[in-house]
Protein backbone atom coordinates (compact mmCIF):
# COMPACT_ATOMS: atom_id res chain seq x y z
CA UNK A 1 0.00 0.00 0.00
CA UNK A 2 2.88 2.31 0.04
CA UNK A 3 2.15 5.92 -1.06
CA UNK A 4 -1.38 5.00 -1.85
CA UNK A 5 -3.59 7.69 0.75
CA UNK A 6 -6.89 6.23 2.33
CA UNK A 7 -8.58 8.59 4.79
CA UNK A 8 -10.33 7.07 6.99
CA UNK A 9 -13.45 8.32 8.49
CA UNK A 10 -14.92 7.53 11.74
CA UNK A 11 -17.74 7.45 14.33
CA UNK A 12 -15.85 6.50 16.92
CA UNK A 13 -11.16 5.95 17.51
CA UNK A 14 -9.29 5.42 20.51
CA UNK A 15 -7.53 6.34 22.47
CA UNK A 16 -9.78 9.31 22.18
CA UNK A 17 -12.69 7.54 22.99
CA UNK A 18 -13.43 4.28 24.92
CA UNK A 19 -12.55 1.05 22.81
CA UNK A 20 -15.20 -0.44 21.07
CA UNK A 21 -15.57 -2.63 18.05
CA UNK A 22 -15.89 0.30 15.98
CA UNK A 23 -13.51 2.63 17.34
CA UNK A 24 -10.85 -0.21 17.83
CA UNK A 25 -11.02 -0.89 14.17
CA UNK A 26 -10.57 2.51 13.53
CA UNK A 27 -6.92 2.85 14.99
CA UNK A 28 -5.86 -0.96 13.79
CA UNK A 29 -6.72 -0.44 10.43
CA UNK A 30 -4.98 3.31 9.98
CA UNK A 31 -1.87 2.04 11.98
CA UNK A 32 -1.27 -1.19 9.64
CA UNK A 33 -1.89 0.71 6.42
CA UNK A 34 0.86 3.58 7.97
CA UNK A 35 2.83 0.98 8.95
CA UNK A 36 3.07 -0.22 5.39
CA UNK A 37 3.99 3.15 3.99
CA UNK A 38 0.46 4.72 3.28
CA UNK A 39 -0.51 7.56 3.17
CA UNK A 40 -3.22 8.37 5.67
CA UNK A 41 -5.53 10.59 7.74
CA UNK A 42 -8.29 9.81 10.23
CA UNK A 43 -11.62 12.02 10.43
CA UNK A 44 -14.16 11.93 13.28
CA UNK A 45 -16.22 14.26 15.04
CA UNK A 46 -15.03 16.09 18.35
CA UNK A 47 -16.89 14.79 20.72
CA UNK A 48 -17.62 17.06 24.16
CA UNK A 49 -16.26 14.28 26.22
CA UNK A 50 -12.99 14.13 24.43
CA UNK A 51 -10.31 15.56 26.33
CA UNK A 52 -8.94 18.39 24.28
CA UNK A 53 -5.94 19.02 26.70
CA UNK A 54 -4.49 15.00 27.42
CA UNK A 55 -4.95 14.44 23.61
CA UNK A 56 -3.77 17.83 22.93
CA UNK A 57 -6.18 18.86 20.28
CA UNK A 58 -5.67 22.26 18.46
CA UNK A 59 -7.70 24.77 16.42
CA UNK A 60 -6.60 24.88 12.75
CA UNK A 61 -7.43 28.47 12.12
CA UNK A 62 -6.71 27.97 8.04
CA UNK A 63 -9.50 25.11 7.81
CA UNK A 64 -12.02 26.32 10.55
CA UNK A 65 -14.42 29.25 9.48
CA UNK A 66 -16.69 28.05 6.80
CA UNK A 67 -20.33 27.54 7.20
CA UNK A 68 -22.66 24.04 6.36
CA UNK A 69 -26.22 24.31 5.52
CA UNK A 70 -27.85 21.69 7.40
CA UNK A 71 -31.41 21.59 6.80
CA UNK A 72 -31.41 25.52 5.77
CA UNK A 73 -29.34 26.50 8.76
CA UNK A 74 -25.93 27.94 8.59
CA UNK A 75 -23.75 25.29 11.10
CA UNK A 76 -20.05 26.95 11.69
CA UNK A 77 -17.45 24.32 10.85
CA UNK A 78 -14.43 24.40 13.38
CA UNK A 79 -11.52 21.82 12.52
CA UNK A 80 -9.40 20.63 15.37
CA UNK A 81 -6.33 18.45 14.75
CA UNK A 82 -4.15 16.20 16.80
CA UNK A 83 -1.76 13.41 16.30
CA UNK A 84 -1.68 9.53 17.80
CA UNK A 85 1.32 9.33 19.95
CA UNK A 86 3.98 7.10 18.73
CA UNK A 87 2.58 6.83 15.70
CA UNK A 88 3.21 9.58 13.55
CA UNK A 89 -0.87 9.70 12.62
CA UNK A 90 -2.57 12.75 11.88
CA UNK A 91 -6.35 12.97 13.21
CA UNK A 92 -8.72 15.87 12.38
CA UNK A 93 -11.95 16.52 14.48
CA UNK A 94 -14.59 17.86 12.98
CA UNK A 95 -16.61 20.51 15.93
CA UNK A 96 -19.42 22.68 15.85
CA UNK A 97 -21.08 23.64 19.04
CA UNK A 98 -24.63 23.10 18.47
CA UNK A 99 -23.74 19.31 17.06
CA UNK A 100 -21.25 18.53 19.67
CA UNK A 101 -20.29 20.09 22.69
CA UNK A 102 -22.13 17.59 24.84
CA UNK A 103 -20.54 15.65 27.21
CA UNK A 104 -21.08 12.49 25.46
CA UNK A 105 -20.98 10.58 21.80
CA UNK A 106 -25.12 9.69 20.97
CA UNK A 107 -27.41 9.54 23.82
CA UNK A 108 -28.20 11.24 27.05
CA UNK A 109 -27.68 10.00 30.47
CA UNK A 110 -30.76 7.97 30.45
CA UNK A 111 -29.35 6.51 27.15
CA UNK A 112 -31.55 8.53 24.32
CA UNK A 113 -30.14 8.93 21.34
CA UNK A 114 -29.95 13.34 20.43
CA UNK A 115 -32.87 14.19 18.73
CA UNK A 116 -30.34 16.05 15.96
CA UNK A 117 -28.23 12.71 15.64
CA UNK A 118 -29.63 13.37 11.94
CA UNK A 119 -28.13 16.15 11.48
CA UNK A 120 -25.11 15.34 13.43
CA UNK A 121 -24.22 12.67 10.36
CA UNK A 122 -25.03 15.00 7.90
CA UNK A 123 -22.77 18.44 9.24
CA UNK A 124 -20.30 15.42 9.82
CA UNK A 125 -20.53 13.91 6.43
CA UNK A 126 -20.13 17.61 4.47
CA UNK A 127 -17.34 18.88 7.32
CA UNK A 128 -15.06 15.73 6.26
CA UNK A 129 -15.48 16.51 2.67
CA UNK A 130 -14.94 20.39 2.95
CA UNK A 131 -11.68 19.82 4.85
CA UNK A 132 -10.22 17.39 2.34
CA UNK A 133 -11.05 19.76 -0.21
CA UNK A 134 -9.26 22.27 1.37
CA UNK A 135 -6.36 20.53 2.54
CA UNK A 136 -6.48 19.40 -1.48
CA UNK A 137 -5.28 16.23 -0.62
CA UNK A 138 -6.85 13.47 -2.75
CA UNK A 139 -7.68 10.25 -1.12
CA UNK A 140 -7.68 6.67 -3.17
CA UNK A 141 -9.93 5.15 -0.93
CA UNK A 142 -12.39 6.53 2.16
CA UNK A 143 -13.06 3.66 4.40
CA UNK A 144 -16.01 4.84 6.77
CA UNK A 145 -16.46 3.07 9.85
CA UNK A 146 -19.57 3.70 11.92
CA UNK A 147 -23.18 4.99 11.39
CA UNK A 148 -22.40 8.60 12.41
CA UNK A 149 -20.34 8.04 9.49
CA UNK A 150 -22.44 6.91 6.87
CA UNK A 151 -24.14 9.75 5.38
CA UNK A 152 -20.83 10.27 3.66
CA UNK A 153 -21.00 7.79 0.84
CA UNK A 154 -24.19 9.41 -0.20
CA UNK A 155 -22.79 12.61 -0.24
CA UNK A 156 -19.66 11.73 -1.93
CA UNK A 157 -22.31 9.89 -4.74
CA UNK A 158 -24.95 13.06 -5.08
CA UNK A 159 -23.81 16.31 -3.49
CA UNK A 160 -20.02 16.06 -4.27
CA UNK A 161 -20.82 14.67 -7.23
CA UNK A 162 -18.99 17.14 -9.76
CA UNK A 163 -15.97 17.85 -7.46
CA UNK A 164 -13.26 16.77 -10.22
CA UNK A 165 -10.66 16.18 -7.07
CA UNK A 166 -12.74 12.87 -5.69
CA UNK A 167 -13.08 11.60 -9.66
CA UNK A 168 -11.39 8.48 -8.98
CA UNK A 169 -11.83 8.06 -5.19
CA UNK A 170 -13.20 4.70 -3.82
CA UNK A 171 -15.39 4.15 -1.09
CA UNK A 172 -15.38 1.55 1.22
CA UNK A 173 -18.02 1.18 4.53
CA UNK A 174 -17.47 -0.63 6.92
CA UNK A 175 -20.54 -2.55 8.88
CA UNK A 176 -20.95 -3.60 12.28
CA UNK A 177 -23.32 -5.02 14.46
CA UNK A 178 -26.06 -2.87 15.76
CA UNK A 179 -25.03 -0.10 17.85
CA UNK A 180 -28.43 1.53 18.88
CA UNK A 181 -32.10 1.14 18.60
CA UNK A 182 -34.94 2.67 18.06
CA UNK A 183 -34.86 4.99 14.62
CA UNK A 184 -33.51 8.92 14.24
CA UNK A 185 -35.47 11.94 13.51
CA UNK A 186 -38.27 10.66 10.86
CA UNK A 187 -37.26 13.92 8.82
CA UNK A 188 -34.07 12.50 8.12
CA UNK A 189 -34.68 11.87 4.68
CA UNK A 190 -36.21 15.54 4.14
CA UNK A 191 -33.05 17.25 5.03
CA UNK A 192 -31.18 14.81 2.89
CA UNK A 193 -33.49 15.54 -0.08
CA UNK A 194 -32.85 19.24 0.63
CA UNK A 195 -29.28 18.93 -0.77
CA UNK A 196 -30.58 17.51 -4.09
CA UNK A 197 -30.48 13.87 -3.43
CA UNK A 198 -33.18 11.76 -5.28
CA UNK A 199 -35.81 10.24 -2.60
CA UNK A 200 -35.98 7.15 -4.48
CA UNK A 201 -32.32 6.39 -4.00
CA UNK A 202 -32.42 6.46 -0.41
CA UNK A 203 -36.15 5.25 0.05
CA UNK A 204 -34.31 2.99 3.01
CA UNK A 205 -34.39 6.64 5.44
CA UNK A 206 -37.73 6.61 5.28
CA UNK A 207 -37.66 4.48 8.36
CA UNK A 208 -33.36 5.74 9.68
CA UNK A 209 -33.23 2.75 12.45
CA UNK A 210 -29.82 1.68 12.26
CA UNK A 211 -30.22 -1.23 9.76
CA UNK A 212 -31.26 1.15 6.98
CA UNK A 213 -28.98 3.70 7.47
CA UNK A 214 -26.25 1.23 6.95
CA UNK A 215 -28.29 -0.19 3.36
CA UNK A 216 -28.19 3.19 2.25
CA UNK A 217 -24.43 3.89 3.03
CA UNK A 218 -23.84 0.17 1.28
CA UNK A 219 -25.81 0.96 -1.83
CA UNK A 220 -23.90 4.24 -2.25
CA UNK A 221 -20.09 2.57 -1.71
CA UNK A 222 -18.16 0.85 -3.92
CA UNK A 223 -16.92 -2.03 -1.77
CA UNK A 224 -17.78 -3.54 1.73
CA UNK A 225 -16.38 -4.81 4.61
CA UNK A 226 -18.35 -7.08 7.39
CA UNK A 227 -16.33 -5.72 10.18
CA UNK A 228 -18.36 -7.86 12.84
CA UNK A 229 -18.78 -11.14 14.00
CA UNK A 230 -22.37 -10.21 14.70
CA UNK A 231 -23.99 -8.35 11.63
CA UNK A 232 -27.42 -9.44 11.60
CA UNK A 233 -28.38 -11.92 8.98
CA UNK A 234 -31.07 -9.72 7.07
CA UNK A 235 -28.11 -7.01 6.97
CA UNK A 236 -25.71 -9.56 5.62
CA UNK A 237 -27.70 -11.08 3.17
CA UNK A 238 -28.22 -7.36 1.80
CA UNK A 239 -24.40 -7.18 1.61
CA UNK A 240 -24.13 -10.36 -0.37
CA UNK A 241 -26.83 -10.12 -3.06
CA UNK A 242 -26.17 -6.08 -3.39
CA UNK A 243 -23.52 -6.73 -5.91
CA UNK A 244 -20.96 -5.01 -4.14
CA UNK A 245 -17.34 -6.11 -3.96
CA UNK A 246 -17.32 -7.31 -0.19
CA UNK A 247 -15.05 -9.00 2.15
CA UNK A 248 -16.05 -11.28 4.87
CA UNK A 249 -15.30 -10.96 8.98
CA UNK A 250 -11.75 -10.93 9.37
CA UNK A 251 -10.16 -11.26 13.09
CA UNK A 252 -7.93 -8.64 13.85
CA UNK A 253 -4.74 -11.20 13.43
CA UNK A 254 -5.29 -11.52 9.76
CA UNK A 255 -6.34 -8.05 8.98
CA UNK A 256 -2.72 -7.07 7.42
CA UNK A 257 -2.97 -9.55 4.86
CA UNK A 258 -6.40 -9.57 3.76
CA UNK A 259 -7.82 -6.10 4.17
CA UNK A 260 -4.45 -5.21 2.13
CA UNK A 261 -4.86 -7.86 -0.48
CA UNK A 262 -9.25 -6.77 -0.98
CA UNK A 263 -7.85 -2.97 -1.16
CA UNK A 264 -5.40 -3.60 -4.20
CA UNK A 265 -7.56 -6.26 -5.51
CA UNK A 266 -11.11 -5.37 -5.18
CA UNK A 267 -11.20 -1.62 -4.46
CA UNK A 268 -8.55 -0.01 -6.61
Amino acid sequence: MEEKRILFVSSEVVPYLAENEVSSTSYDVPKMINDQGGQIRIFMPRYGNINERRHQLHEVIRLSGMNLVVNDLDMPLIIKVASIPKERIQVYFIDNDEYFKRKATFTDEEGVLYPDNDERAIFFAKGVVETVKKLNWVPDIIHVHGWLAAMLPIYMKHYYKDEALFADTKIVTSVYSQSFDGTLDKKMIDKVKFDGVPADLIADLEIPNYENIIRASVMHSDAVIIASESVSPSLTKFIESSGKPFLPFTPKEKFAEVYTNFYKTKVL
